[in-house]
């Protein structure tokens, strides 16, 4: 029996650096990982208790009311246009982000591309799809392969970099071309700061057709529904009629009472909102602090990190900061071209961001 061989799951290589953070005499200030810290609107609350007393099996495709609310956040907050029949709920964004290139019917010798910094779960979904991974940020790295399918995650995670439209539309007539699927990871996309980021379904980029795309989305970060699990997934409605069809198999069903609180969350504009600002504050504190401490941040425009160097070994710089007891990520997290510089979250409370603030400036 062939067992499948996957990366080190990062954040374990985290205890030592973890622990001395932990031992700093005025406490941890943990920037590591981009939970939300925030408590849940009220009217996201009120609607998942409502729906508490539902007795009966969910629907894997969502409620219609589901649907239509994510078809209409898609339009008002992005100018995206989908058919609401062609959205799918997930039960958080990182589970259809491991199995999906299984979904999707990759496996042994196939190909999958995926950003040369990423989010570490679009390699891990490859290796248990049996396929091979490679890490490139333009389509001529590629060569002359066919790959299965593409990830884009922009704004990225871990850098905050934010792809133009010209950019995406240059690799989806790419793929098209070739009959690739190409998959974009949106989980950032209301969290611009220096620019507008853009739907990979957007008129300008899609030309009108979502044919052979699929964009990725999570209520973590904009709704603070981490711990809700609750995401979706939209784009080609045959790419879409497909992983419903494999969902309704396995029994990938989103709980009632969640598909009621992100209805609430996708008809709510006023909390996204309120959110946003609470991370632009946090930035505003986080980020002169770094500079002033010696810190260049690259990227960033979007998102919700700083991708931070000191022009060192990131683990250096890690511990760097554990001394003064903020916790960060290395980048070599995220692939090795990340190995001189550190994703600083925004997620942690204002005492605590000014805490770090105050330590960086010390």
């Amino acid at each position: 029996m062939t067992i499948t061989r996957l990366p080190d799951f990062p954040w374990d290589t985290l205890a030592d650096v973890a622990a001395k953070a932990r031992a700093h005499p005025d406490g941890l200030v943990d920037l590591s990982v981009g939970t939300p810290i925030d408590p849940v609107p009220t009217v996201i609350q009120e609607a998942l208790t409502g729906a508490a007393w539902i007795p009966g099996y969910p629907t894997t495709h969502g409620t219609p009311e589901l649907r239509e609310a994510a078809a209409g956040a898609l339009e008002r907050r992005h100018g995206v246009h989908v058919d609401p029949v062609d959205v799918l709920p997930t039960i958080g964004s990182k589970e259809l982000v491991a199995w999906l290139p299984t979904m999707l019917g990759a496996g042994a010798g196939d190909l999958v591309v995926i950003p040369s910094l990423s989010y570490p779960t679009y390699e891990a979904g490859a290796r248990l799809a049996g396929a091979e991974v490679l890490r490139a940020d333009s389509t001529v790295a590629v060569g002359p392969a066919k790959p299965k399918l593409v990830w884009l995650n922009s704004p990225s995670n871990p850098t905050g970099q934010v792809l133009p439209p010209e950019h995406l539309r240059k690799v989806v007539d790419w793929a098209r071309e070739r009959g690739v699927v190409v998959v974009s990871d949106e989980c950032y996309l209301t969290l611009g700061w220096e620019t507008a980021p853009v739907s990979v379904l957007h008129d300008s980029v899609s030309g009108g057709s979502h044919e052979g795309l699929l964009a990725v989305h999570s209520l973590s970060k904009s709704s603070c529904l981490a711990g809700y699990r609750a995401g979706y997934v939209t784009g080609d409605p045959a790419l879409v009629a497909r992983l419903l069809a494999v969902r309704k198999h396995a029994g990938m069903i989103v709980p009632h009472p969640v598909q009621a609180a992100i209805t609430a969350a996708l008809d709510d504009d006023e909390h996204v909102a309120v959110q946003k600002t609470r991370y632009a504050a946090r930035r505003a504190v986080l980020r002169p602090a770094l500079a002033a401490a010696g810190f260049t941040i690259d990227h960033s425009e979007a998102g919700l990190y700083l991708w931070s160097t000191r022009g060192e070994d990131a683990w250096a710089t890690a511990d760097w900061l554990a001394d003064r007891g903020i916790l960060t990520a290395p980048g070599t997290f995220y692939g090795p071209t990340g190995d001189r510089h550190v994703r600083v979250a925004l997620t942690a409370t204002d005492e605590r961001v000014a805490a770090a603030a105050e330590r960086l400036l010390a």
